[in-house]
């Protein structure tokens, strides 16, 4: 008989959660929390017994799957962090808003195609470059977040771990791009929102460091260029190698290669060539290139993964008592999401519609989607929730903390673990529930609701950017129209 998992199971995760929070802020831990061995130790003084307790109660086999998923989590994001810091796009173009907003509209394309991580991982240093001059940025790595590090990967299977996971599991390769109307609103909202954002700080900036700059400009090219063959090679072995064959190993019908990590050791590979044969004064002098950002994804995340084992199983143990419909997938999935790593969370609710979709009676009429059975509707609700509310917090998918780390490497002080949700619950939310009630709401009222939230959401931003568009179109002219030459010994007068 299977062993119940108590309530109580689910401290050891709320715990690390409320550490990762905390510990910063209170001033006894907060210079301690930036030593990454400090973070280990926490990390394993929770993780441990969890795991030691699921082994023990419920079953080593669920303990083995969750140390394979870090491992598979932690060595795509190696090799694409590993990857990524062999390029660099030298050059600075001017940061204006539009600019700024162009870049991330790039992410958002190129993110699933390339991935979240790898997206990210490619665009997070060239924005830092290209804003390097401004004092006011952190609302571009928040956005940075938002967009190329979670929403714009929703269209491909590449683009974010939950879909690959579907994809493994019967979901066909393309039907991820009728999420496109989704995706589309919710980047474009994000871009416009953002662009009104930037309008507004732009704006705010001393005209000093406005006119540095300029002094600064010139015409962007990639170096470094054939790191894009070792990304290549990280994308083919995400869609084409497979990994260690867990199911065979268990049934006791595995051949000796399905013991071997193919996929891992590729990613190992491309790192390791990227590394070995890339040039050292891209990756160190221009790219400032340091070991931290991973360390630190990977320290916290190997509590992450051991101490959500029982929150995973009591999730699963309560579904039968959760009022589960189309609306409900996409908020249980989300909401979770945000806090639990979103891979996993999407499996277990990607199991639960499938249970539930087997039974013919169950949405009625509704399409399956390729050779699951998971119903078509739900599948929707399930990937938006994933995907999009993996962003609302630090933890909800690997590169937001790859993201956060890079930028406080280049010494931006971004928000803390709360503060970060606070941005999220002000600009990412509202916009999250337009959308579930505009393509997932059922009823003429529900979607009435969602279009009135776009037309506030439109309108905030235009009577933002109104506000303080012409103060900074002035600082613009103001600066545009100094040389480089003229703006030198202004700007040492100046700082």
């Amino acid at each position: 008989m299977e062993a119940v998992v108590p309530w109580w199971a689910i401290i050891p995760f709320v715990i690390m959660l409320l550490s990762i929070a905390l510990m910063p802020l209170i001033p006894a831990t907060a210079h301690k929390w930036e030593d990454w061995r400090f973070v280990l130790g926490v990390a394993l003084m929770l993780g441990i017994p969890t795991a030691l307790w699921v082994g023990f109660v419920l079953n080593w086999a669920r303990v083995g799957h969750a140390l394979v998923e870090y491992a598979q989590f932690i060595m795509l994001l190696f090799a694409l962090f590993v990857v990524s810091g062999g390029l660099f796009l030298k050059g600075d173009i001017r940061a204006t808003p539009k600019n700024n907003t162009i870049v991330l509209a790039i992410g958002a394309v190129i993110a699933s195609f390339i991935g979240t991580t790898g997206a990210a991982m490619l665009l997070i240093r060239p924005l830092l470059n290209i804003n390097q001059d401004r004092k006011i940025k952190v609302h571009t790595v928040v956005f940075t977040i938002l967009i190329v590090a979670n929403n714009g990967g929703m269209l491909t299977p590449l683009g974010d771990p939950p879909l690959f996971m579907g994809f493994l599991r019967g979901v066909p390769f393309t039907w991820t791009f009728k999420l496109l109307p989704m995706w589309a609103f919710i980047n474009v909202l994000l871009l416009i929102t953002y662009y009104a954002l930037d309008t507004r700080q732009y704006s705010r900036e001393e005209v000093p460091d406005h006119l540095l700059d300029v002094r600064r400009a010139e015409p962007l090219k990639i170096l470094g260029a054939p790191s894009f063959l070792w990304f290549a090679m990280i994308i083919a072995a995400v869609a084409l190698v497979p990994s260690l064959d867990l199911h065979a190993i268990e049934t006791g019908h595995a051949a000796w290669y399905h013991y071997i990590p193919w996929r891992e050791l590729v990613f190992l590979t491309a790192a390791m060539g990227s590394y070995t044969t890339g040039s050292k004064r891209i990756r160190f002098e221009m790219n400032q290139y340091s070991w931290a950002p991973i360390r630190e994804v990977a320290v916290i995340f190997i509590g992450i993964f051991l101490t959500m084992i029982p929150a995973l199983e009591f999730l699963a143990q309560v579904a039968d008592r959760l009022p589960l419909n189309t609306m409900t997938f996409f908020i249980f999935s989300g909401s979770l999401s945000a806090f639990l790593d979103n891979a996993p969370t999407y499996l277990t609710f990607f199991e639960m519609a499938g249970a539930l979709g087997a039974d013919p009676t169950v949405m009625e009429g509704v399409a399956r989607v390729g050779a699951t059975t998971v119903p078509e509707i739900w599948l929707l609700a399930i990937s938006l929730g994933s995907v999009s509310c993996g962003a609302i917090t630090y933890i909800g998918n690997g590169p937001n903390f790859m993201v956060k780390a890079v930028a406080e490497s280049r010494e931006v002080v971004m928000p803390s673990f709360g503060g970060y949700i606070g941005w999220t619950l002000r600009y990412l939310v509202p916009i999250l529930v337009a959308m579930v009630c505009i393509f997932l709401g059922e009823s003429v009222w529900v979607k009435a609701i969602g279009g009135v939230i776009t037309v506030f959401l439109l309108l905030q931003s235009f009577l933002l950017w109104q506000r303080y568009h012409k103060a900074a179109r002035e600082v613009y002219n103001l600066v545009g129209s100094r040389s480089p030459q003229d703006a030198g010994p202004s700007i040492d007068a100046g700082r």
